[in-house]
């Protein structure tokens, strides 16, 4: 899925209340599995300039690339992350591990041949799932709007728990950015 989405779903999800630390947590959470892909892409476009194709076609796909996100994308990592937070009752981090591991489910089942190794360090095996979230090949037609859907209802949630002005900004700003990105993606791909 796209990373606004899993902002909508991982604050909708685990945000109660959409406030504070626990909203904080929730983002953070959302978005960590997909921090080191915006990290060396955007060095590898905008600072070394090399070509968009090499970065998604070679780089991507690169055991160099897929090692780094086979660590922040393991069921094992986050996992282990909630289990300190339960033991230790850190409801922050309860909160940030659980939205990180409902990221990682949502993308195993919607990566078609561009998934992540997410049993590191015990496997390096990729589930290629029959669904993409991007990919028209792979059923994307289907999956968009059951996405931008429960994107929507996400957004609606958070809304009525009584989000400050901004967060409702910003989350207002996800959604558009999600609406943009699906229709790109169904558009060229």
């Amino acid at each position: 899925m796209n990373t606004p989405a899993h902002l909508l779903i991982g604050a909708a999800a685990f945000a109660n209340p959409p406030r504070g630390r626990i909203l904080w947590a929730a983002l953070l959470g959302s978005a960590l599995p997909d921090v080191s892909l915006y990290l060396m892409a955007g060095v590898s476009l905008f600072i070394l300039g090399i070509p968009e194709q090499v970065v998604f076609g070679q780089l991507y796909y690169s055991s160099e690339w897929q090692t780094v996100f086979a660590v922040d994308n393991s069921f094992f990592v986050w996992g282990l992350a909630l289990f300190a937070g339960v033991w230790f009752r850190i409801r922050p981090l309860i909160v940030g591990a659980s939205a990180g591991l409902l990221h990682l489910l949502l993308d195993f089942l919607l990566h078609a041949g561009d998934g992540r190794p997410q049993f590191w360090p015990f496997s390096s095996w990729v589930f290629d799932s029959p669904v993409s979230y991007w990919d028209s090949a792979h059923h994307a037609f289907w999956v968009a709007p059951v996405s931008l859907t429960v994107c929507a209802v996400s957004y609606l949630l958070l809304w009525r728990r009584g989000m400050a002005w901004s967060a409702k900004v910003f989350f207002a700003m996800m959604l558009c950015a999600e609406v943009w990105v699906a229709r790109q993606w169904l558009l060229f791909f």
